[in-house]
């Protein structure tokens, strides 16, 4: 019997939850480059809504033409893929990688080029 209560005792041990703190984030001079790109690209009315996320392995700043849609591109920032591939990465809807790189002012080319050939 004390083999059965010490078995019960360990299923209810509290199940340790994954904190905030734990996940990736965007630092404030990383969103400050992509909320400026994000503003023109409003001003032109090629985005209208964007979302961030943080996860244990990756922030996502994603774009949406439409709230309902499925984002038109990821600005992804993977701390794993620094050595690798660089620590930022442009997706596009079809889960293409457009662009990647360690410069995030760099990588973001790839769509500051999308915004003068829709403003032309």
């Amino acid at each position: 019997m004390a083999e059965l209560q010490g078995h019960v005792q360990g299923m209810n041990a509290p199940i340790p939850i994954p904190h905030a703190q734990d996940n990736v984030h965007f630092q404030r001079s990383e969103l400050s480059i992509i909320l400026s790109l994000y503003g023109r690209f409003v001003a032109a009315g090629e985005w209208r809504d964007y979302g961030i996320s943080s996860l244990k392995e990756v922030a996502i700043f994603s774009v949406f033409r439409r709230t309902a849609e499925q984002p038109m591109y990821r600005i992804e920032k993977r701390p794993k893929m620094t050595a690798k591939h660089g620590l930022y990465c442009v997706v596009g809807m079809d889960g293409r990688i457009l662009r990647r790189g360690q410069d995030l002012k760099t990588v973001l080319r790839v769509l500051e080029r999308k915004l003068i050939r829709s403003v032309e």
